[in-house]
């Protein structure tokens, strides 16, 4: 069942947007290089770091062979990508890195 949501409703939730980055990490041609599982093991250590720090706000690891995870992160744009592009497993040509601009709103979470 959808619940009815109004115009007014829209409006003001529209209204408390904040803007966040997105950081789509996806497997790279170097995924399954020598030491992998080390690198990999530093890559989430960073990873868990950064979202302790308050840095993301959401991670998602995916279980996939494309799509290795998705982070939201509080800070801007240009800032996530320079944090990503940092990242052991970037770094190591194991994952690339998409970051983009996107919105969330106050109170949104992942049901616990």
């Amino acid at each position: 069942m959808t619940s009815h949501v109004s115009d007014e409703q829209i409006r003001e939730l529209a209204a408390t947007a904040r803007p966040f980055s997105l950081a789509e990490l996806r497997w790279g041609p170097a995924r399954h290089q020598e030491g992998a599982g080390a690198i990999e093991l530093e890559h989430q250590r960073r990873m868990v770091s950064l979202r302790a720090d308050g840095v993301i706000a959401v991670l998602c690891p995916v279980a996939s062979d494309t799509v290795a995870g998705l982070a939201i992160m509080t800070v801007p744009t240009g800032e996530a990508e320079e944090i990503m592009a940092a990242d052991p497993c970037v770094r190591a040509g194991m994952m690339t890195c998409d970051v983009l601009p996107c919105f969330g709103f106050p109170g949104d979470r992942l049901p616990g």
